[in-house]
């Protein structure tokens, strides 16, 4: 097994992502919201959030987006055709991703979303790590800002390992 440090326990983020549950539910007060979870690594937060949120009308969804290849973007940005199935007009849409490093994932997405005429368009982000961003874009909804680090835990792999730890840490 790698050398794992960790950068926030369980409990730190169980409260983080609370505050956040709650932060969102005052902005979607009395409003329906369609919520879309980013395969693979969302799922974890994604699922503690949506039961962080007091939000009553609420759609859930997954979509799959992949640009990672080990620890580095691999440039090209692939979604499920689940994608093009889903109806975002005039529906407020809250996009779920586990990190915002170069933001080229993201930001492609979004340009997507926007052409299906949305009523409104947010994104809650797990982690965000702005010393990489090459794409205009950041989190409207936001847990933990990071350094350039390659992490792992609490749904974030490497080749698909470590996704399993309640904690986020780094390999060292």
């Amino acid at each position: 097994m790698d050398n794992i440090k960790v950068l926030f326990s369980a409990e730190e983020i169980a409260k983080r992502v609370s505050e956040l549950g709650s932060e969102i539910s005052d902005y979607y007060q009395d409003k329906s919201v369609l919520v879309l979870g980013v395969l693979n690594g969302c799922f974890v937060f994604a699922a503690d959030l949506i039961r962080a949120m007091s939000t009553e009308n609420m759609e859930f969804k997954f979509i799959r987006a992949k640009s990672y290849i080990g620890t580095q973007s691999g440039g090209e940005v692939s979604f499920s055709s689940g994608c093009e199935r889903i109806d975002f007009g005039g529906k407020n849409v809250l996009i779920v991703e586990d990190i915002i490093d170069t933001g080229k994932t993201l930001a492609e997405l979004r340009n997507k979303i926007l052409t299906k005429a949305p009523a409104d368009l947010k994104i809650a982000a797990f982690l965000n790590k702005p010393s990489r961003r090459i794409a205009d874009i950041s989190p409207d909804f936001c847990c933990f800002d990071i350094p350039d680090r390659f992490v792992v835990g609490y749904g974030l792999d490497y080749n698909e390992k470590y996704r399993q730890l309640p904690y986020l840490g780094c390999i060292e």
